[in-house]
């Protein structure tokens, strides 16, 4: 099998490299490397999610990759509590490198999907795994119901042509609700609020 990110123990060799990005109106360096998703520059999804992210309490930014959207939006509400969890391991050391790098403090944890995170979250950012196939991705919009406060929200990036449609029709299912935060380059952030817990 074709090894992708969404992988616990990347095999392939660590091929470091840095990119720059200006994110909410402010500056960042990332540490990347092989094996993580995106290494080349911050995605135009992971982009239009971090822009148009509503942020309220406690954030948990779930399959963090190398921590451009928690560290960027920890950058931007120094105050609320941010989480990043991954399955790749690779992915959980650049993180912490960038959370260094970019001085934030952030609490980073390696596990599957919410196996290592406590606690619920007001705020929940997520730019599913496509590649890792559908049922995780649904898995992961399943369990961040239990992990969400009352009337805290799932905020997830997709192209709507390419998976976006039934990933967000499952959040409507779970959740009983979504909405549309803002469309771009093929992507959409959908929103879906906890009305009860």
């Amino acid at each position: 099998m074709k090894e992708h990110y969404y992988t616990e123990k990347p095999t392939s060799e660590l091929r470091k490299s840095k990119i720059m990005a200006r994110l909410r109106g402010k500056e960042f360096t990332f540490v990347t490397g092989s094996g993580v998703f995106s290494i080349k520059k911050v995605d135009n999804g992971t982009i239009l999610l971090i822009e148009n992210a509503s942020i309220k309490g406690r954030v948990l930014d779930l399959g963090c990759g190398y921590g451009v959207v928690g560290i960027a939006i920890k950058k931007d509400f120094p105050d609320n509590e941010v989480v990043l969890s991954d399955i790749n391991m690779r992915a959980v050391k650049l993180a912490r490198e960038n959370a260094k790098l970019n001085k934030v403090e952030v609490n980073i944890v390696q596990g599957d999907m919410f196996s290592k995170v406590s606690g619920r979250f007001g705020t929940i950012l997520l730019n599913p795994p496509q590649n890792a196939g559908k049922k995780i991705c649904f898995s992961m919009i399943s369990q961040s119901k239990e992990f969400l406060r009352e009337k805290g929200t799932l905020q997830l990036v997709a192209r709507h042509q390419k998976g976006g449609r039934s990933l967000s029709k499952h959040m409507e299912e779970v959740f009983g609700n979504v909405d549309v935060i803002k469309r771009g380059g093929g992507f959409r952030v959908y929103i879906s609020v906890n009305e009860v817990v």
